[in-house]
């Protein structure tokens, strides 16, 4: 069998393809590989369609809340018109990816790649080769080991779904259990969740996650907590799961059910023993570099290494040193600053920084300022029942520590914060700024 060889193999689509293009244009020969469409979890599977349909399902949240306020009726929506808009994002993306890497001189590549050597993979039917290569080929459901879980649906097929169903049940308690609930609940579905531990979104302030819950609660989503789902059986058309509660056996009735459980790298049958690539829980193990700790000529970037946080701009970044790693030799370690993270409910839930739980872990001289605020104008206005903030502060430096937020725009607001804690702004320096108002952000200098 001929072998291809290459300078650079980039396998994954999604962060990787900044890799290869930046790679081509310096002058490298380069192919790239991807198992699925062209474009990575965030423009096809993710973020990028779950936000489309969030932000139409807000309008009809707004109206429900100002109705009588001015608003005579509550919108209508039709998650077969959503989802037809949600495809103008999405369909024409693969092309268009195909292309510009064509483009540029990138060698593309449609297939599941597994290595064959230290600097041999196979694609397909073809064995290429490469002095480098770079993983970034995302993450995958984590597997439940659990009877039944072929059953399950992932966050992928739910953003397909033609039809939403009566009923939806959603095993697991972070980001896709919540944003899908929020989303489907909206829509008339019937929404349970299901979550193995005591309290869900375990990395958010647990304060604010309380209030978050309230909300979740008011909008119907049944919140089962401190469950494990034991097994999943078909009966007829419907899925019974089967759980156990404080030792006691549960079992719950549902048209769909959906895998919300987390993910893992998707690095199962790459045959990564046979290039050496060192690999544990979370993914490909990597050095400050980016790196393999075992294969110097191995990068990673993204969701597949056991680095950073499995957040798009986290991948984006680490592209970006990666490509400057390859092309000029390693000189640039990864440095990620303070990361806002945000969950897309309504309202939403947005994070920097450390929470009370591990400000308090570390011994730190901290303030909490805490307030619910759903009696200010910015909720008031919306006629928001939910709305919070809680800010850690240094008591001696008066630096930022940490930033929760829930309400209206929480999700744009904690960039500011971000920016402070990375340009070490203290509190009170960022008290004294004029904020654009009314706003959201104007509210800063009242947390502060």
């Amino acid at each position: 069998m001929k072998t291809e060889t290459y300078d650079v193999i980039v396998i994954g689509t999604g962060s990787g393809a900044s890799v290869a293009h930046k790679c081509a244009k310096a002058g490298k020969k380069v192919a790239i590989i991807d198992c699925n469409p062209y474009g990575g979890t965030c423009q096809l599977r993710g973020c990028d369609p779950k936000k489309v349909l969030v932000g139409i399902s807000q309008a009809l949240d707004m109206s429900n809340r100002l109705l009588h306020k001015g608003v005579t009726e509550p919108a209508k929506l039709s998650w077969k018109d959503m989802m037809q808009f949600k495809h103008t994002f999405t369909d024409p993306t693969p092309s268009k990816n195909d292309q510009s890497l064509i483009e540029a001189g990138v060698k593309t590549f449609h297939g599941r790649a597994a290595f064959q050597s230290e600097n041999i993979l196979k694609v397909n039917s073809k064995l290429l080769k490469a002095d480098k290569f770079v993983l970034a080929n995302g993450a995958k459901p984590a597997k439940l080991s659990i009877p039944g879980e072929e059953f399950l649906i992932d966050s992928t097929a739910f953003l397909s779904l033609n039809t939403l169903p009566d009923e939806l049940l959603l095993v697991g308690g972070g980001y896709i259990a919540f944003e899908f609930g929020h989303l489907a609940a909206r829509m008339g579905v019937k929404v349970k969740i299901i979550h193995r531990g005591k309290m869900p979104l375990e990395n958010f302030d647990q304060d604010m996650v309380t209030n978050l819950l309230t909300a979740t609660r008011l909008l119907g989503i049944e919140l089962i907590l401190d469950t494990e789902v034991k097994a999943i059986v078909k009966e007829n058309d419907r899925l019974v799961v089967h759980a156990e509660a404080k030792d006691k056996e549960i079992s719950f009735m549902t048209s769909l059910a959906v895998h919300a459980a987390g993910r893992t790298a998707d690095i199962d049958d790459m045959q990564l023993e046979k290039a050496n690539v060192a690999y544990g829980k979370k993914g490909v193990e990597v050095n400050d570099y980016l790196q393999s700790v075992s294969n110097p000529n191995v990068y990673a970037c993204g969701d597949v290494n056991n680095k950073g946080l499995p957040l798009t701009p986290v991948g984006a970044k680490e592209a970006i040193i990666v490509a400057s790693n390859l092309l000029k030799g390693n000189h640039t370690e990864i440095d990620y600053g303070h990361i806002p993270s945000n969950v897309f409910t309504i309202p939403a839930l947005a994070m920097v920084g450390l929470t009370e739980q591990l400000a308090k872990s570390q011994g730190l001289n901290y303030k909490v300022n805490y307030e619910e605020t759903t009696g200010w104008f910015a909720s008031k206005r919306l006629n928001e029942p939910i709305s919070a903030y809680k800010i850690l502060l240094d008591k001696d430096t008066n630096q930022v520590l940490g930033a929760h937020l829930l309400g209206p725009h929480a999700e744009d607001v904690i960039n500011v914060f971000a920016v402070a804690m990375n340009g070490n702004i203290t509190g009170d320096q960022l008290k004294k700024m004029i904020f654009s108002y009314p706003t959201n952000a104007s509210d800063i200098v009242y947390m502060l």
